[in-house]
């Protein structure tokens, strides 16, 4: 199990990496001119317009970086679960922007996905609008009873 913090969907969402191939990763030394080639922080960030696009360019690089991860590398054992932490400021999100933030479990084996079948969730990376929402420690709950190896009593964390 690894936890990998990506960074890149954070203010001020610039300079942001170019998505390269995996054989040109190397030792990392390919994203060494990033900040001096990117778009400068200061250039977007008090522009509405401008934030939103780079905000958006953020979380598509943050989405296509795992998933096409574990399209080369994961087996059928490897989960992601793709976890955002909070909603963007309220120049990109609005001002009365919900809490919420989306999780995706994304694997290549589909018995994984069987485990929370009855979760009701939306197939694919972009939750629906009448997709489930709870609270983070109801999804801890739930992620555990459907993949630990100790179930938790029926009706526990719900």
């Amino acid at each position: 199990m690894a936890e990998v913090i990506l960074t890149s969907s954070h203010q001020p969402w610039a300079p942001l990496p170019r998505t390269v191939g995996w054989d040109e990763i190397g030792d990392g030394s390919v994203y060494e001119g990033t900040e001096a080639s990117g778009v400068e922080a200061a250039d977007i960030i008090a522009d509405s317009t401008r934030s939103k696009q780079e905000y958006g360019k953020s979380v598509e690089y943050w989405v296509t970086c795992p998933t096409q991860w574990l399209e080369r590398y994961g087996t059928d054992d490897t989960v992601l679960v793709l976890l955002g932490d909070h909603q963007p400021l309220a120049r990109v999100s609005g001002d009365r922007a919900s809490r919420d933030v989306p999780v995706s479990i994304v694997a290549k084996d589909p018995k994984v996905l069987d485990a929370v079948d009855d979760w009701n969730c939306t197939e694919g990376l972009e939750p629906a609008q009448d997709a489930p929402v709870w609270k983070m420690s109801s999804f801890r709950d739930r992620f555990l009873t459907a993949y630990g190896s100790v179930p938790r009593p029926t009706g526990a964390g719900d």
